[in-house]
Order: C-alpha cells, then structure tokens, then sequence
C-alpha cells in the first residue's frame, strides 16, 4: 500500500500537483551491502544518479528531477512541504519518492537516518532553498520535469506510474 501526500505551494516552495509517494516497509535489507541491494533496486528501475547519506536537515528541493529516498538504516522524522508542512516518520524498509519542487527536510539530526537517494533516467539534480529570487525560474524547470517510465519499486507497472499518470 502506498500512501499519497500531497504538497501544495506555499508561497515560499512550489510543491507540486503529484502526490509524494510513501511506501513503509517497502524495502526487504541485508545485513550485508544495505547501501548497495538499495541502490541496486533502483537502478534495475532505472533510478540512478544515486548517492548514500542522511537527509539534510534544511528545507531544499530540486526543480529539474523528481527523486526517491530508500532508508536502509536508522529513523527519522521529515517534514514535507515547508514549515507548516506534514511531518513523516521514516524508518528502515521505507521508500518515500518526491517530486520537484517538493521541499523536504529532516528534523532529526542529519545522520539518525541513512538513505540511498536516486533520480529517474540518471536525471542531474539541483539544489533549491525557497530564497528569494528562485521563482519563477524553478517554476518553469518543474513544469518541464518529464514523467519517469519507472516506479522505483514496481518498475513500469508500479504504485508511481499508475497514480502520476492519472495526475498529470
């Protein structure tokens, strides 16, 4: 089961008309190579571009690429959307896929969670803070975000294609 969450703009970051999607306990983790079974997972779904850290713990969001969050270790709560914005617990297991211009920070510290993150067709990604002179630039760069072929997950026919196709 997926849950959808919908982030709005707020003024200060965009949002966007997609739904996040939240998958808990969607990931099955090794004891061995957590990092690397995630980032398999995901490249087989053509989810690459990827990297493992925590997750910042300043509201940012990317403008060119959607992205997806794989928690192989540890907790943490991250909050979507800007201060006012929904506050999820994530966890190892849990999948959460953002898309551009969605903010998302993590109000644990930085380290608490450890996550592999990836882009749809080896997308780049940039980095975006709800600053003053942003808009209308990034507005334009999501408009222009393509649709990924791929749930993360699922693959072409997964919980992310079947619900964004209805969205867009």
């Amino acid at each position: 089961m997926v849950q959808e969450i919908y982030i709005r703009d707020d003024g200060i970051f965009p949002g966007n008309r997609l739904p996040a999607l939240l998958y808990k306990q969607a990931l099955d983790i090794p004891l061995i190579f957590p990092a690397g079974c995630v980032r398999e997972k995901f490249a087989e779904r053509n989810w690459t571009n990827s990297w493992d850290a925590g997750i910042f713990t300043f509201h940012h969001y990317h403008s060119i690429t959607h992205e997806v969050l794989g928690v192989y270790s540890g907790k943490a709560q991250v909050q979507l959307g800007g201060d006012h914005g929904p506050v999820l617990d994530l966890e190892k297991g849990d999948v959460l896929v953002i898309p551009a211009g969605v903010a998302h920070r993590n109000l644990s510290k930085e380290n608490d969670i450890a996550v592999v993150g990836a882009y749809p067709d080896a997308r780049d990604y940039d980095m975006n803070y709800g600053r003053s002179g942003e808009r209308p630039g990034v507005d334009r760069r999501i408009a222009q975000v393509p649709m990924p072929d791929h749930d993360p997950l699922g693959g072409r026919f997964g919980e992310l294609t079947r619900i964004w196709s209805v969205k867009q």
